[in-house]
């Protein structure tokens, strides 16, 4: 499987490393650690340093309960800063963390091809896909359940992972209407699912290979591990990388963090076990 962006490719016969960069005020773990243009650029320079494959920028705070943002805000938020990581690293692939079509549009003008990271799959705004077509970008398609304000409450399923599997076959279907030729799927960990079906999710994470979709895990310092272990997510680096070793033996192609050296040496050691 192969993903084509920015005169690069992606390969997935080896996973990838997406790298966190929030430039939010209020995300779950490194809300506002990140504040001055200065600060992200370092950090991105850093991930791009320790092996980060895809640099994945957010203006929207996505946490369950997150204040919800109007598109002008999401908009004052990130322009300052894509093109400028653009321009002091041009050769690395970035993602947009983005549910609307107008933040896709902006910056697509501003700064041409990226991955377009929706959380919602297309349900927060009937553009959002049609955009994306017209304009040829990589899409990620996550499974959620209500939205990052109701997610929480919405936990129900008939079958777990037959309801995400069916929701996927008819992403896939829906995007591909719309023109999407490159599709990866996130199956959404944390994002209307309890702590105990965010484990049954991983566990049975392989089931999704067969639709033929590099799949991308975010479980990175999520509450799944935190409270778990009874800890905090400043606390929950350790227990990351032990999921993420999970995720991979589970055919995961893409894993979205927020510490990149750790996740990679994680890639390194299964990528031996895989060739032993």
């Amino acid at each position: 499987m192969k993903i084509h962006t920015q005169n690069s490719i992606l390969n997935f016969d080896v996973p990838k490393i997406m790298g966190i960069l929030n430039i939010t005020p209020d995300s779950f773990y490194d809300g506002g650690v990140h504040a001055t243009l200065d600060a992200m650029l370092t950090h991105t320079e850093k991930m791009l340093h320790d092996g980060a494959d895809i640099i994945d920028v957010g203006a929207y705070s996505s946490r369950s309960g997150a204040q919800h943002l109007s598109v002008s805000e999401e908009l004052e938020r990130i322009i300052p800063v894509v093109p400028k990581i653009r321009q002091n690293f041009p050769s690395a692939i970035l993602s947009i963390d983005t549910f609307r079509a107008a933040v896709v549009e902006t910056l697509f003008d501003t700064i041409g091809e990226f991955l377009v990271n929706d959380i919602s799959g297309g349900h927060m705004d009937s553009m959002m896909q049609p955009t994306v077509g017209r304009l040829n970008l990589p899409y990620i398609c996550m499974h959620m359940q209500g939205t990052p304000q109701t997610m929480a409450q919405q936990t129900h399923y008939s079958h777990l992972i037959t309801d995400i599997y069916q929701y996927f076959e008819r992403a896939i279907e829906q995007a591909s209407a719309h023109g999407i030729s490159q599709i990866i799927i996130d199956p959404g960990f944390g994002f209307g699912k309890t702590g105990n079906q965010n484990f049954t999710l991983l566990a049975n994470l392989e089931t999704f290979a067969s639709l033929n979709k590099p799949i991308l895990v975010g479980v990175s310092r999520k509450s799944m591990i935190y409270k778990t272990l009874q800890t905090t997510p400043e606390h929950s680096r350790n227990g990351s990388s032990v999921l993420h070793a999970v995720a991979l033996l589970h055919n995961a192609n893409i894993l979205r963090v927020h510490d990149v050296k750790e996740a990679k040496e994680c890639v390194v050691l299964m990528q031996k076990i895989k060739n032993a």
